[in-house]
């Protein structure tokens, strides 16, 4: 199977599971975007943070550190 159509699949998952990615999707969709359009740019964020560990050498945490107050 291809990767796109993987990623697809797992977009279409977050818009229905995940709080973050569904907001983010309906906001999209809430501007004018058709849904397609908001889904892939949901595939997109998702392949984005999948990376985002990899490239700053950090571990995946769930949610994020509270900014420090300095």
């Amino acid at each position: 199977m291809p990767r796109r159509n993987i990623v697809f699949m797992a977009a279409s998952s977050a818009t229905k599971f995940n709080p973050d990615m569904m907001s983010f999707c309906n906001r999209l969709i809430g501007t004018g975007k058709a849904h397609k359009i908001a889904l892939t740019a949901v595939m997109r964020k998702l392949d984005i943070l999948e990376k985002l560990p990899l490239r700053e050498s950090r571990n995946w945490t769930e949610i994020s550190p509270e900014p420090s107050a300095g």
